[in-house]
């Protein structure tokens, strides 16, 4: 089960992929295209691809590694069941998180009947009334950041939020991937992004 797991932080700035092979985007294109037409051989590459992103993604959200495996493992199963309907005009990356996503969401509801939008242990109610947070206060909060401290900070925060926050700076997606991803107006992630940002910056003030 511990076949898959990736060191879990958030880095001190957003990291840039790593220089790629021009060859790269179409590779993937091509076993994408292959696992749609049931050449199942291809999947180890395609999973080998994602493995660490996409388990980093559910243990944000789960905050616990078995259930985390569990998920990784039931995302790929619904890869090889939908994938047939996957619109490649889409990401693949989109869909694949959004897969994983709802998978997690509806292990949170179902099994530790988790309200989205609540904290999880720390006791202290979301922030639902905040401004959004500007650029220069985002950069306030990155220099504030030191790795371990922060990490404590985001597991203290409702699913929704440490959702938003991932797929920002972990993964480095932009607002209208997130949106897909969240299956979520463009407006509602701006949204809960500034409550994230700001509800995180009140954590760590405390520290």
């Amino acid at each position: 089960m511990g076949l898959f797991r990736a060191e879990v932080r958030i880095p001190i700035v957003m990291i840039l992929a790593a220089s790629m092979n021009p060859d790269t985007f179409s590779t993937q294109d091509d076993s994408i295209a292959r696992l749609q037409r049931g050449e199942l051989e291809v999947l180890g590459s395609i999973m080998a691809r994602y493995q660490h992103r996409l388990y980093r993604f559910l243990h944000r959200l789960l905050q616990d590694p078995i259930a985390a495996d569990d998920v990784f493992q039931q995302t790929w199963l619904r890869v090889i069941e939908k994938i047939g309907r996957y619109d490649a005009r889409r990401q693949f990356d989109a869909w694949l998180f959004s897969v994983a996503r709802n998978l997690a969401i509806d292990y949170l509801r179902l099994r530790r009947s988790s309200s989205l939008d609540a904290p999880d242990e720390s006791g202290i109610a979301p922030i639902d009334r905040l401004e959004s947070v500007g650029q220069s206060q985002l950069e306030t909060l990155l220099e504030f950041e030191r790795g371990a401290v922060l990490s404590a900070a985001v597991a203290t925060l409702p699913v929704i939020h440490r959702e938003i926050l991932t797929l920002r700076f972990e993964e480095d997606m932009k607002l209208e991937e997130i949106a897909e991803v969240a299956g979520i107006p463009i407006s509602t992630v701006k949204s809960r992004l500034g409550r994230a940002l700001e509800s995180l910056r009140s954590r760590l003030e405390l520290k």
